[in-house]
């Protein structure tokens, strides 16, 4: 099975770059760099793609709030350029903190705002003059000065509420799901999967160490601060078997911050979520993903102690068999 790698917002530039590079000569599918309030994803992705060869380069999220279409369009173009025709380009919406807080907009109308984004961005990759009618969007005779590598690009989209996962299904190539229940991931793939095939990505929050108490902590903490800042994940894990859970994590965070809050994440939260264990253990934790029907788990790095180290021993566990 293939299998991909996130580079998480919590490294330095430096260190998604050693990561990156040390990487290159891997089984490795792609190499997924986020966005949250930190590297700029379209750089930052220009410059993971000239320390690989053949690994696909995927940007997970660019969130459809930040940019214009046009302006994203423009950077997917250029990064599929330098990448020499290796890029996906993994939209989403982000959250009402981050696009209103961080980036002064209104969160309003994200499904037909996606849906214009990605018939924006297909027009303007086509290389047409692109005169675009829409409910939010007018555009009037826009056409990319520069030649595509590709004039059509992967588009994947990160889903998690019913809405969005059912426009993923009419207009994506791929979908990235993230913090979905076990049981529940296995149902919505079978459903959806049932009325078209599109590939299916899903970030797994891994911790790996040879001490597993060291791997179990960081994952509860990562989870703890999903949950705790996280309205639309905590609303969705609410409603799908983690109702007690997310309810007691959030209750904490607002007593006490991120002090206490990850010992409220059970065994079976976690279990259902991440992978935290040893290498051994982690690697039979990978099959319970591979299991539910995704056609590439992305291993979400969390480093633990030095990040050089830590990232070493994920890529001997999961890609050196």
């Amino acid at each position: 099975m293939r299998i991909a790698c996130s580079l998480g917002s919590l490294l330095s530039v430096e260190e998604v770059l050693h990561c990156s590079k040390s990487i290159s000569n891997s089984k490795i599918d792609s190499i997924w760099i986020p966005e949250t309030w930190g590297m700029e994803n379209f750089s930052t992705m220009s410059a993971v793609a000239s320390n690989t060869e053949s690994q696909k380069i995927g940007s997970s999220i660019i969130n459809i709030y930040s940019r214009s279409p046009s302006t994203i369009a423009m950077g997917a173009a250029t990064v599929d350029i330098l990448s020499k025709g290796r890029l996906i380009l993994g939209l989403g919406t982000s959250s009402m903190p981050i696009v209103e807080d961080f980036h002064g907009y209104k969160f309003s109308n994200p499904v037909q705002r996606m849906k214009e984004y990605v018939e924006i961005i297909r027009l303007a990759l086509s290389k047409k003059q692109m005169n675009y009618s829409g409910k939010i969007f007018q555009l009037n005779n826009f056409t990319l000065l520069i030649e595509p590598k590709r004039k059509s690009i992967p588009i994947y989209l990160a889903a998690i509420n019913e809405k969005m996962v059912n426009l993923t299904w009419e207009i994506a190539d791929g979908v990235i799901f993230y913090l979905r229940p076990l049981e529940e991931l296995k149902e919505t793939i079978t459903k959806m999967q049932s009325k078209k095939r599109i590939d299916v990505a899903c970030q797994i929050i891994t911790c790996v160490s040879e001490d597993s108490e060291n791997a179990i902590l960081r994952a509860k903490k990562t989870l703890a601060f999903y949950v705790s800042v996280g309205d639309i994940y905590r609303e969705f894990l609410s409603k799908n078997g983690f109702q007690n859970e997310t309810k007691n994590i959030f209750e904490e965070f607002k007593n006490s911050g991120f002090k206490s809050n990850h010992e409220l994440v059970t065994d079976k939260m976690l279990n259902s979520l991440c992978i935290a264990g040893n290498p051994n253990e982690s690697k039979k934790q990978l099959q319970k993903f591979k299991d539910s029907g995704i056609d590439l788990p992305i291993i979400q790095f969390n480093p633990i102690g030095d990040t050089k180290k830590s990232f070493s021993l994920l890529k001997k566990t999961f890609l050196e068999n």
